[in-house]
């Protein structure tokens, strides 16, 4: 018998559970890593390294022949190897998204067509930014987006890519060089009101509505957490939110001296007059106004 040198404790206990998490039962998981450590091995042999019973060793040796985790080398007595574990989860992961694609595709015709009337909550930076890269390597023709350029930047060369195919953008930008985001003819960005400064909590948000048809929403300052839906009237109100910011830009670039002579710099008085306390100091911080 060839033998190997074993792992940790904490390490083996680790083994075992991301096995378990595979599908293998605890017998299984356990008779793998040993065969991994010592092979080949009779069906005793491994009953008495593991401390599994020996009927339970047979049954286990069997189910994990069948999926070609371990196999027979020799009879009369029959002796196990384990399959190299590179091999046998490179072909586990490959049958395991061959099935969940084709099962999902299945389990979508059930599904009501009300489903789009959710929204879906995600939590943490990872989650959050994957959908957005999904949704915007989804769009076929248009993506309304306000952000800063800080989060933007991550998702630089994704919308790059949708810019080549010739997805129009319409960006509100939170920073100072619209330019960097301007990646074909068919891509207006503009700075928020004509400045790009934050004024309160809510400009920490990452808005994003591609095609008319789905958006994701998040809160990118502190905890992330997101929304995603494809409610209509969710999506509708997203793109408002970027066109009306829009609109403020081109106001604020042609008549900005007039607006900030009515209302103050950065509109503080309308801004003061409707802000939660928690706004009105983010707004005072930001600017240096009171």
């Amino acid at each position: 018998m060839v033998g190997k040198i074993a792992p940790s404790d904490s390490a083996a206990s680790e083994f075992l559970a991301d096995l378990k998490r595979l599908g293998f039962t605890e017998y299984e998981a356990r008779i793998y890593v040993q065969l991994l450590r010592q092979s080949p091995s009779t069906a005793y042999e491994i009953s008495k390294s593991t401390g599994v019973p020996r009927p339970n060793a047979y049954s286990a040796l069997e189910a994990l022949s069948q999926r070609a985790a371990v196999l027979p080398v020799s009879e009369n007595p029959v002796r196990y190897v384990a399959a190299d574990p590179q091999t046998f989860l490179n072909s586990v992961s490959r049958q395991t998204s061959a099935l969940c694609k084709d099962l999902g595709a299945k389990l979508s015709d059930l599904a009501p067509a009300t489903k789009d009337q959710y929204v879906w909550m995600l939590w943490g930076e990872e989650a959050a930014h994957d959908k957005i890269d999904a949704l915007i390597n989804g769009s076929l023709h248009t993506l309304l987006i306000k952000a800063a350029s800080d989060i933007l930047r991550r998702h630089k060369d994704t919308l790059r890519t949708a810019a080549e195919r010739g997805v129009e953008m319409m960006i509100v930008l939170f920073g100072t060089d619209a330019e960097e985001f301007r990646f074909s003819d068919k891509c207006r960005v503009y700075l928020h009101e004509a400045n790009g400064v934050r004024m309160g909590t809510t400009d920490n948000l990452f808005t994003i509505a591609a095609d008319h048809e789905e958006m994701v929403t998040a809160a990118v300052v502190g905890e992330v957490i997101a929304a995603h839906t494809r409610n209509k009237l969710v999506v509708n109100m997203a793109e408002s939110l970027v066109r009306h910011d829009f609109y403020m830009a081109e106001i604020f670039e042609r008549f900005g001296d007039q607006i900030d002579a009515a209302f103050g710099e950065h509109l503080r008085d309308l801004r003061l007059a409707c802000f939660t306390p928690e706004q009105v100091a983010s707004f005072k911080q930001r600017t240096g106004l009171s």
